[in-house]
């Protein structure tokens, strides 16, 4: 099992909730969510039982169904059936894939309140959010988000803990790294661009002598089980979930990278879309940016819904969709990725990958851009925009993301100039060491992690 940081979001609901809350581990497909939850329940309980609603018998849902109203018979048979002892206060019941028995969700109210023992929940948020018609939400249930792994458990799973410290240290002092460090530090974050955060991909590619191959195998493994959740999905909507979500790498790959809908469908508007997007949103297979009309610490109070950027949620999965098998197989992408020669994908995947990080780090994505009347285009185009959530000091950051060797910053300058008294700290994130430029701090794109 690989490192995860959301394992000491798991020790502090253990530590400070657990008697009070079930906890509902949310996220996409194939992201870790049942490993991490039983590992945790191995490691921090006297005992665990696993319950995987995929498979679970007719005996352990008929359980459900009959005996709630009586739990020392209820938690009999569990025990009977999985060959498990349950310790009053010392043990841990996983309820995994429990979008696939919603009556099970809705027993954690009980349960909870019968205080014996300690629940975590693992499912889809889709299929969870969908499979909820017919009972009621349980009130003694927390909720956190899991994403893919992010750069920092990538470098973990690969042994590179000192160089994780040293980029930290780096960032701190804001001094750029020593060369050869830096080199080797972008070479780290290509592969995780091409490996992506999955984990059985990255399991592959470790186990592999680190075969970009083997892992690619895995994600479009990955991505046939999100199109056959797609084919699950509300009817009404269903085709135009399959289309945007086939045409990410190809709305991506557009100057503005922004969801053009007329390549879908000719006069189509967001209303008409707004639950394709909720959907996407919800299974967490993308991360959705949207533009924000007015720069403020507030970004979602002034979002406009209308244009919106789609990035897929691993970039590595990005690569294994954008790119055939063929094109994959002679080894020629990665080389070219590796050695930055790939011109307008490159900067698709880069920007794909800064999204990522930023995600993970727990930021809405939000992006700017201002039309100019006179010039007939936009003038001023941000590609990210985070705020420091400050009620006392707020502030916010605008960030660039450049993938080329050479590059402009007069969108980044014009903003300052508009907004200046609102911006805390301007980001150019690029392939180039650390460096700083009045109010703009230029960083390394491994050095995303840090803000």
């Amino acid at each position: 099992m690989f490192q995860r940081k959301i394992y000491d979001r798991l020790l502090d609901w253990k530590a400070h909730s657990s008697r009070e809350k079930a906890l509902l581990i949310e996220g996409a497909r194939r992201i870790g969510k049942s490993t991490i939850a039983e590992a945790f329940g191995r490691n921090e309980y006297k005992s665990c039982l696993l319950i995987d609603f995929n498979d679970a018998s007719d005996v352990v849902r008929s359980a459900f169904e009959r005996y709630l109203n009586d739990l020392d018979t209820f938690f009999m048979i569990l025990q009977t059936e999985y060959n498990v002892t349950l310790y009053p206060g010392e043990s841990l019941v996983i309820f995994d894939e429990v979008q696939q028995f919603p009556k099970a969700r809705q027993s954690v109210k009980k349960l909870v309140k019968d205080g014996r023992y300690d629940y975590i929940e693992t499912g889809s948020l889709i299929s969870i959010k969908e499979n909820v018609k017919d009972i009621s939400i349980p009130s003694e249930e927390r909720t956190i988000r899991m994403y893919p792994m992010d750069f920092e458990e990538f470098c973990a799973a690969l042994g590179e803990n000192k160089m994780l410290e040293y980029i930290r240290g780096c960032f701190a002092k804001l001094v750029p790294l020593e060369d050869d460090l830096h080199h080797k530090a972008m070479m780290l974050f290509k592969q995780y661009i091409l490996v992506g955060g999955m984990p059985q991909s990255v399991a592959k590619y470790l186990e592999n002598n680190r075969s970009f191959i083997e892992a690619d195998i895995e994600k479009r493994d990955i991505l046939e089980l999100y199109r056959n959740d797609i084919h699950k999905a509300d009817v009404q909507y269903r085709s135009r979930i399959a289309s945007v979500f086939e045409q990410i790498p190809a709305f991506l790959s557009l100057h503005e990278k922004r969801v053009r809908l007329s390549n879908i469908e000719e006069k189509s508007s967001y209303p008409a879309y707004e639950d394709t997007f909720g959907w996407l949103k919800e299974s967490m297979m993308v991360n959705e940016c949207f533009n924000c009309n007015d720069p403020n610490v507030g970004l979602s109070l002034n979002e406009d819904r209308t244009y919106i950027k789609c990035y897929m949620g691993d970039t590595g999965l990005l690569i294994s969709h954008a790119f055939s098998p063929s094109e994959i197989a002679d080894g020629e992408l990665y080389k070219r990725i590796l050695h930055d020669d790939l011109s307008i994908n490159e900067g698709m995947i880069f920007e794909n990958a800064i999204a990522q990080c930023l995600s993970a780090n727990g930021y809405r994505l939000f992006f700017y851009t201002r039309y100019n009347e006179d010039k007939h285009r936009n003038d001023i185009e941000i590609d990210f925009l985070i705020s420091n959530g400050s009620k006392t000091k707020p502030m916010i950051f605008p960030i660039e993301v450049k993938s080329a060797k050479r590059y402009t910053t007069t969108s980044l300058d014009r903003f300052m100039d508009v907004f200046g008294k609102r911006v805390g700290r301007a980001y150019i994130i690029h392939t180039k060491n650390l460096s700083v430029k009045g109010k703009i701090v230029c960083i390394p794109c491994y050095m995303t992690m840090c803000l």
